[in-house]
C-alpha cells in the first residue's frame, strides 16, 4: 500500500477532487494517511487516525515509504495551542497547532524519512487515559476559536472537530464525525445523570444527528457553535446565553469514558 504524511502545519480535506469542493476535515502535521487513487493535481486518501476518506492536493502531498509507514510510533501530540517546529534539514521554522502529531518524537526530536526536526513545545502521551479535570482543561484552550466546517485546530473547528481533538489529547479515540461519535458508549437516561466529560448530542428535524458538545458541570456545555463557547442546556436542548433561545434539539446524551 501507498502511505502519506502531513509535514504541513494543516492541510485541508475535501469531499471531492476539487479547490471549490467542501472541506469536510483537515490533516494536523504528522497524521497519516493511505492513498486510494492518485491523479496529477488530486489524490483520494483515508485518514488512518479515523479512517476517513477525503480528497487532498497533490502538491500537499507528502509519501512515505512503507517500511517508514511501519516504523512510525505516532504516540506524542502537541499540546500548546500554537508552537513553532524547526525543520533542521533546511533551517526553516514553521507554526504547529495544538494536536499536531509528533512521529518517533524523543528528547526534543523526530524525524520523517530523511528530514529532522526539533519541537521544544509541550507534548501530550495519546497514549495515557487523562482524569475528567484535564479534559475540561484541554476543552477551555479552545474557547472563542472560530466555527469552521471541517476545522480541527484553534483557528477554524467544527463541533465533532473539537470533541475528537479535545478527547484526542487525552488518550481516548472518537471517529470524525458527531453521526459516528453518537454511536460509541451508553446512554443516559436523564439529563440530570449527566457529568463533566459526557458528550451530548442534538438532532435536526429529520432526525439525523447535527451537532455535539462536551458536558460541564452545573448543566453546562462547551461546544462549537459560531466559536467554542459555554451555554447553559437541558432536557430540551442548548441554551443559547446571547440569543435567549434553543439553538439544538437534544437526542441524547452518552458516557463514553
Amino acid at each position: 500500500m501507498n502511505f502519506g504524511i502531513c509535514s504541513l502545519s494543516v492541510i485541508p480535506c475535501r469531499k471531492e477532487p476539487a479547490s471549490t469542493s467542501e472541506m469536510v476535515t483537515q490533516l494536523l502535521f504528522g497524521e497519516t494517511y493511505t492513498i486510494v487513487e492518485e491523479g496529477e493535481d488530486w489524490i483520494q486518501i483515508t485518514t488512518n487516525y479515523d479512517n476517513y476518506p477525503c480528497w487532498i492536493s497533490a502538491k500537499q502531498h507528502t509519501r512515505i515509504t512503507d517500511s517508514d509507514f511501519k516504523s512510525l510510533k505516532i504516540n506524542t501530540l502537541s499540546s500548546e495551542l500554537v508552537q513553532v517546529i524547526s525543520n533542521t534539514s533546511n533551517l526553516s521554522v514553521f507554526p504547529l497547532t495544538i494536536g499536531a502529531s509528533l512521529p518517533n518524537f524523543k528528547n526534543g526530536k523526530l524525524k520523517i524519512g530523511d528530514i529532522e526536526y526539533t519541537f521544544e513545545g509541550q507534548t501530550s502521551d495519546m497514549g495515557i487515559k487523562k482524569t475528567v479535570k484535564e479534559l475540561k482543561d484541554t476543552a477551555y484552550l479552545f474557547l472563542n476559536a472560530p466555527y469552521l466546517w471541517g476545522g480541527r485546530s484553534p483557528f477554524g473547528i467544527d463541533c465533532s472537530g473539537f470533541t475528537q481533538l479535545v478527547y484526542k489529547l487525552n488518550g481516548y479515540r472518537l471517529p470524525r464525525d458527531a453521526s459516528q461519535q453518537v454511536e460509541l458508549g451508553t446512554p443516559l437516561s436523564f439529563v440530570e445523570e449527566a457529568e463533566a466529560g459526557d458528550l451530548a448530542f442534538f438532532d435536526n428535524e429529520a432526525g439525523n444527528i447535527v451537532h455535539v458538545g462536551m458536558v460541564l458541570e452545573n448543566q453546562q456545555i462547551i461546544h462549537a457553535s459560531g466559536c467554542v463557547r459555554i451555554d447553559k442546556f437541558d432536557h430540551y436542548g442548548i441554551f443559547h446565553s446571547d440569543n435567549k433561545k434553543y439553538s439544538h434539539m437534544l437526542r441524547v446524551i452518552k458516557k463514553v469514558i
